[in-house]
């Protein structure tokens, strides 16, 4: 059965949750021997976290990539990236000659498994497929009775959608965009009335009748799951989003308790909306206190973006922080590859500001500040020539249970600001699968190069090992991983049959990490000057001597990249 025949959209539209489940399914179904499907954990809503595995012998431990996607709820773009990303997988095992890869590409991709969680909120996606509304990430907010008073996301009117409303009042930040009455604009201050303060499409819980509160950055939806892994984990004072405390959510705790339980992921693919962007390592610190082996490496992943996607790639310490000197906390990216050791990033798909033309500033998260009243403009004529109008909508007159006559309506920002239009979805899709399939062929690659028993004598042999990493990356993954205390050496150890070791307390052999034969970009290896090799740290050796006859066991690996058995006659 085709892929093709099996798809069921993700290329050219928005799925519930439903479809995906459908959608993974039947590439199990399809593909038994390359695939596995796991529910790593339940939602409050009931809803399954679905894990698809992708590879030959699925069920064997091996340097494998992960992806994850929509753990925001608004951004559902990253379930469909990341379901091309598995459909490419499947392709270079089923249908090869569809990728127009290379032939050395293909191989290392074949070698390689992958892990895919295409929704990580499957109830905030819901939520906001259905109703329009924002959710930041999961649609729940269990801090129990409050006294202080707080918007709650309604819909008002019945059509569908909670979007946001505005009530003209005299002390108004806001006005109707000269150009697009349909828009508001930030109040300037030649703006003639009438003015209006804009608000969430809902109600005020616990109002006192006047006072009208502030909207919480997140919504009635506190909990960011980006700010609720344990790696610099901080309470709510200090980081908007975070939880009660570490892992507080039913869905990061279940990533942590997989991938905990799988040191071979070594790449990490964490997907977002919107900016068209790559943002890396480090989030906390800038590039000069980074390992420059794995500066080495993301340069080559920006190579690689640039030339497939057009997006940029930044440090989320130098080019992404919201604050001067304030890393995130409880990011994922930071746990993937702080914590677990992978050759992390996020992509924010989307280059809405690239098709806007705006300038580009210093640095690149100041684009979402400086988006100002030109840019909005911009947006509103790009929204009616390319989007369908689906962005900026229509006012209608409602008469609120508390504030009286308002409008409701203003901006849908789900298709064209948060997501790209399903038009443009596949051009995504095939761009960021394309990319991460090189990424994920960085991984190492352990084999066995030769395994020999040699006579040397009627009662003695000598057992050889010689073992490479034939990898782009060394077997610890990156530099940051190698002092993690789970990611041991290499090691091989000899189980014999019917003969005996001479030294019983020998039978495990240190192998020690090997080095992979990549370097990343900027290192000078291609100076034709001093063309020089790193020696053969790509190889190491083991000898064992036994009496007898019989056959041995070699099983050779570690937790960062598996084990694998061989067995030779004696």
């Amino acid at each position: 059965m085709s892929l093709a025949s099996l798809a069921k959209g993700f290329r050219s539209a928005y799925l519930d949750h439903a479809t995906i489940v459908a959608q993974l399914q039947a590439w199990h179904a399809a593909y038994p021997d390359l695939t596995r499907l796991t529910s790593i954990g339940t939602t409050p809503e009931g809803r399954d976290l679905w894990v698809l595995t992708v590879g030959a012998d699925p069920d064997r431990a091996r340097p494998t990539a992960w992806v994850d996607g929509n753990m925001h709820a608004s951004e559902l773009a990253g379930s469909s990236v990341a379901l091309a990303i598995a459909e490419d997988f499947l392709a270079a095992h089923v249908e090869p000659d569809r990728l127009g890869l290379p032939a050395p590409l293909l191989a290392r991709l074949r070698a390689t498994r992958l892990f895919v969680m295409p929704r990580m909120s499957p109830d905030g996606a819901e939520a906001v497929l259905t109703t329009g509304r924002y959710v930041r990430s999961v649609p729940r907010d269990d801090r129990g009775p409050l006294g202080k008073s707080l918007w709650r996301t309604h819909d008002l009117d019945g059509d569908g959608r909670a979007l946001v409303m505005r009530v003209e009042d005299p002390t108004g930040d806001y006005v109707a965009n000269p150009e697009h009455p349909g828009l508001m604009s930030a109040r300037r201050v030649d703006d003639a009335g009438p003015y209006y303060r804009v608000y969430p499409e809902g109600t005020i819980e616990n109002w006192d009748g006047f006072t009208i509160p502030v909207p919480e950055f997140n919504g009635d939806n506190p909990v960011d799951l980006n700010r609720n892994f344990p790696w610099s984990w901080a309470p709510v004072h200090e980081q908007i989003g975070a939880g009660r405390f570490p892992l507080s959510e039913p869905e990061s705790r279940a990533v942590v308790e997989f991938t905990s339980a799988h040191p071979e992921i070594v790449t990490w693919l964490n997907l977002h909306c919107y900016g068209g962007v790559f943002i890396r390592p480090l989030g906390h610190a800038p590039d000069a206190k980074m390992a420059q082996d794995d500066l080495a490496v993301f340069r080559q992943l920006e190579v690689w973006a640039k030339e497939l996607t057009g997006y940029p790639v930044v440090s989320g310490y130098e080019e992404f922080l919201y604050a001067p000197d304030k890393p995130l906390h409880g990011d994922l990216t930071d746990y993937a590859y702080n914590q677990r050791g992978a050759f992390a990033f996020v992509v924010e798909l989307w280059d809405l500001f690239k098709r806007l033309e705006m300038p580009a500033p210093k640095k690149f998260v100041d684009y979402y500040g400086q988006f100002d009243r030109a840019a909005a403009g911009k947006l509103a004529a790009w929204d009616r020539a390319h989007n369908q109008g689906r962005v900026v909508q229509p006012w209608k007159r409602f008469a609120h249970p508390q504030l009286g006559e308002v409008e409701l309506g203003g901006i849908d920002a789900r298709v064209g600001i948060w997501n790209p239009p399903p038009e443009l979805l596949g051009e995504v899709c095939a761009q960021q699968a394309a990319c991460f399939l090189r990424v994920a062929a960085l991984a190492p690659e352990v084999v066995v190069r030769t395994a020999t028993a040699t006579k040397l004598g009627d009662d003695l042999a000598r057992i050889d090992l010689v073992v490479d990493n034939r990898g782009y990356l060394p077997t610890y993954g990156v530099a940051a991983a190698k002092p993690l205390e789970w990611n041991e050496p290499l090691y091989a150890e000899l189980a014999a049959d019917g003969c005996a070791l001479v030294e019983p307390t020998r039978a495990r052999a240190p192998l020690g990490h090997l080095a992979g034969w990549g370097r990343g970009v900027g290192v000078g290896a291609d100076e034709l000057a001093y063309l020089r090799s790193n020696g053969n740290g790509a190889s190491a050796r083991a000898s064992w001597l036994v009496r007898g006859t019989g056959r041995v066991t070699l099983r050779v690996g570690a937790p960062r990249v598996g084990w694998q058995d061989v067995t030779i006659e004696v």
